[in-house]
């Protein structure tokens, strides 16, 4: 399974951004859908952290406490897409962002995008 990001880039303190990954390789027509898919982001010289899941076949979301009212996952299954729609963007968003894909032992990551917010 292959994530690539897109999506990242420079926006000034209170604008927004959508992030795209988009997941292929799957070894059934319809498998993605059964993953759970989640954002992560890693700030400069910080650990990476949880952003955003949403559960295997869409039935819930979950957001970390800093994001929660501004950052919204949602998920395309008939195409194989997780977004991640960041609105109200603080400078401490600043981070790459990093799709990830779990199921049972399986678990993938995309190479990221950088958002930079700009106060």
């Amino acid at each position: 399974v292959q994530l690539v990001e897109s999506g990242g880039g420079l926006v000034q303190s209170g604008g927004s951004l959508r992030l795209s990954c988009a997941a292929s390789g799957f070894t059934f027509r319809g498998s993605f859908r059964g993953y759970v898919m989640s954002w992560y982001r890693q700030g400069l010289g910080k650990e990476r952290e949880l952003v955003a899941t949403s559960s295997n076949f869409g039935g819930t979301t979950n957001y970390a406490d800093s994001v929660k009212g501004r950052f919204t996952i949602s998920r395309d299954n008939a195409n194989n897409t997780v977004y991640l729609q960041m609105n109200s963007l603080k400078p401490e968003d600043t981070a790459v962002y990093y799709c990830n894909a779990k199921r049972y032992s399986e678990d993938y990551w995309g190479q990221g995008t950088q958002v930079t917010v700009s106060s």
